[in-house]
């Protein structure tokens, strides 16, 4: 049975890397909001914002924190993951900037947000996974990631639940 996850990621750099990641079988994620969806949740305000968030993570176990060149100083990934933290879900990192984005090129990897944020006197980045999925390639990168979700997801949700 597919996981329920949310996915927390830069829009405007990383949607495209995202679908890919989305359309793995082995998830059931929430239902993107496209660009001009986002623009119309953007134009009502930060508390709009929180409670489409809220929604979307509603009745989900793992956050999946899709980690670009630029995704830790987006306020609304860094604000998702504190909220997910606080909801007891599992929250885990991956870096996408191997894969291939609209153009057909890749970007550079970006800071770890989770080193970005603290659980009590230790930095989440001790706490909270973030991989690197194996790979040469955008196609190898892929497959890596395909093949390992699952097990980082539940290895996401356990570390949770222990803390």
């Amino acid at each position: 049975m597919a996981r329920h996850v949310f996915f927390s990621f830069h829009f405007a750099n990383d949607f495209w890397r995202t679908q890919q990641v989305r359309n793995i079988n082995a998830l059931d994620g929430q239902t993107l909001a496209n660009p001009n969806d986002w623009e119309a949740i953007k134009k009502k305000g930060d508390a709009a914002i929180e409670k489409w968030i809220a929604d979307q993570m509603h009745g989900k176990s793992c956050v999946v924190v899709l980690v670009g060149a630029e995704t830790a100083s987006r306020q609304w990934v860094m604000y998702e993951i504190k909220k997910a933290w606080g909801d007891e879900k599992g929250v885990l990192g991956i870096r996408i900037n191997g894969l291939l984005d609209q153009n057909g090129k890749s970007s550079t990897a970006g800071v770890n947000p989770f080193s970005k944020l603290t659980i009590g006197n230790k930095s989440f980045a001790d706490v909270a996974p973030l991989k690197v999925p194996a790979g040469a390639d955008s196609k190898a990168i892929y497959a890596s990631i395909s093949k390992n979700i699952e097990s980082w997801i539940e290895e996401a949700i356990k570390i949770r639940a222990d803390n």
